[in-house]
């Protein structure tokens, strides 16, 4: 989702919501906290399209894509030391 967003393809609220299969009242608070902490950077659509408001774009900062990049990280390291999970050792 955000780690793969790029200029030309980024990520927005709604999208971000149908990526994790997880609700707006979920999504939202997480991104105005990685906003607080300065991980993400929103940016308004320029160019609104007729019949619906501007999207909020969402791009990771250096220090926002270098804690997305530990904590996937440390969630493979926590599955391959689980024994019995998909991806850890038997």
């Amino acid at each position: 989702m955000l780690l793969a967003s790029t200029d030309d393809s980024p990520a927005w609220g709604l999208s971000i919501c149908r990526d994790a299969d997880l609700g707006s009242g979920t999504v939202y608070p997480i991104l105005d906290r990685f906003k607080e902490r300065g991980w993400v950077e929103p940016s308004t659509e320029a160019e609104p399209h007729p019949g619906r408001p501007p999207r909020t774009y969402y791009a990771l900062t250096d220090p926002g894509r270098a804690q997305a990049t530990a904590a996937l990280e440390a969630r493979r390291a926590r599955r391959v030391r689980r024994p019995g999970v998909a991806g850890g050792t038997a």
